[in-house]
């Protein structure tokens, strides 16, 4: 009999890969995905909590779903991710009517976890550390957000670094690679299905490894760079102390890496940088910049920053916002500090006042929308290559997609333009986005 399940999905790309990954697991064991939860048989939420607002949000939702649950006490309901990993057993004394709990590394075993339930096993929980990667349970490849248009391919998971603020080491274990030759295969049949972009994934993907051919990540992106039908080639999330003047170098040489890189900052100032254990310096961040600039000098270049971190002064601030300034980020991903037990940072003493935090907040991104705006303004009157991704939701009557540099682009057409990289002349730069219109010349297809 056919069973149908919902899945609810916080947190970054990796978390949207996997949540993919879990239909195509799921399938052989006869369960349908269904966007309508009053639907379901069994609602599973994959969870995130590299930030505390994010494991609020899924607090917030479980509570939600308990009347849910009193009313169809059959539906069976699973937590996953990062925060089943550490809360594990906890969840079950926490919310009576959850089912069961599985980590990061279990959503491989969902059929036999499923299997354990419906012979009457109860409220379990399944977060042992032995992640296996999809080649070892032939599992289909997926592609992004339900399109035919991007695909995802996690190429490494897990961390080294412990940074003094992440959880990530804690929640996804250790960096494992996969074989290139398996990243190789998934992309080639994510190709036959029709996809023409492909980011490839990891916690810290440029300390990618290869186990088997001992390849390091821009060797991979070279093998990928020649596959045939590939258009466009994106990573995320770089750590700085991990890029290689090769990796820099594959900015000028790779016709299909897309001219953008997100590189967590953090912080401007060493003295935090250390307390964060990022092992890098801003001297050291900054020479990268000047690296990726004088490689490909209109890369696109978004980051990642923290303000509040315990014993932060206004002096190590103003460093941070002095970078700001130097390198002119096109966009930034800017937030509060917060606990995340157990990371090292939780003991620190000097923690920083709440009105502090929110105010250093607010002035950073005051001058983030600034720097934003400029740049996005430069695209004014240029014409720009565009994958078409999708009509706009807000505006039927627009398509939606992206430039090779990742800024969003809104413009008028015809739903057959989807797939296609499209010549639109930009008309304007907005905080978000960029609205555009068809430029006069062919429109077909074409590397970046």
């Amino acid at each position: 009999m056919v069973k149908r399940f919902h899945i609810i999905t916080f947190g970054c790309q990796m978390n949207e890969y996997d949540s993919s990954k879990i239909a195509n697991i799921l399938a052989p064991v006869g369960y349908i995905r269904t966007e309508e939860i009053k639907e379901a048989d069994l609602i599973l939420i994959n969870t995130c909590n590299v930030r505390e607002k994010a494991e609020q949000k899924v607090y917030s939702l479980l509570g939600r779903l308990k009347r849910f649950k009193q009313r169809n006490p059959s539906t069976l309901i699973g937590v996953g991710g990062c925060v089943a990993q550490q809360k594990g057993e906890s969840l079950l004394h926490r919310v009576e009517y959850l089912d069961f709990v599985f980590g990061t590394h279990a959503f491989f075993d969902l059929p036999e976890i499923l299997a354990e339930l419906s012979n009457g096993t109860r409220r379990a929980c399944y977060t042992d550390l032995h992640y296996r990667f999809e080649e070892d349970r032939n599992v289909q490849p997926v592609s992004a957000c339900g399109t035919e248009v991007k695909g995802l391919i996690t190429i490494m998971r897990g961390c080294n670094n412990f940074c003094t603020f992440c959880v990530v080491p804690y929640v996804r274990g250790r960096e494992v690679s996969r074989s290139a030759k398996s990243i190789l295969c998934e992309a080639k049949e994510l190709l036959k299905a029709g996809i023409k972009e492909i980011t490839v994934l990891g916690q810290n993907v440029n300390s990618y490894r290869s186990p088997d051919e001992h390849l390091g990540f821009s060797e991979l992106l070279e093998l990928m760079n020649g596959l045939e039908g590939l258009q466009r080639i994106r990573f995320t999330t770089s750590h700085p102390k991990d890029l290689s003047p090769s990796l820099v170098s594959a900015f000028g040489k790779l016709s299909k890496l897309c001219p953008h890189i997100h590189l967590p900052l953090q912080s401007g100032s060493n003295r935090i940088l250390k307390r964060m254990n990022r092992r890098y310096t801003r001297e050291d961040y900054l020479n990268k910049i000047e690296d990726l600039r004088n490689v490909c000098p209109d890369i696109s270049i978004t980051t990642d920053l923290i303000v509040g971190f315990p014993g932060e002064t206004e002096a190590d601030f103003q460093e941070t916002l002095d970078v700001l300034h130097m390198v002119k980020f096109d966009g930034a991903f800017s937030f509060k500090y917060s606990d995340r037990v157990p990371a090292k940072a939780v003991r620190f003493k000097d923690k920083i006042s709440e009105e502090t935090k929110s105010r250093r907040l607010r002035s950073l991104q005051a001058i983030q929308k600034d720097i934003t705006m400029e740049r996005n303004i430069r695209f004014e009157r240029r014409i720009e290559r565009v994958l078409v991704e999708s009509r706009n939701k807000k505006n039927p009557l627009q398509l939606t997609g992206r430039i090779a540099g990742n800024q969003i682009v809104n413009f008028e057409g015809t739903e057959d333009l989807i797939g296609q990289v499209v010549p639109i002349r930009i008309e304007e730069g907005l905080l978000h986005s960029l609205r555009g219109r068809p430029a006069l010349i062919n429109c077909q297809g074409g590397a970046p």
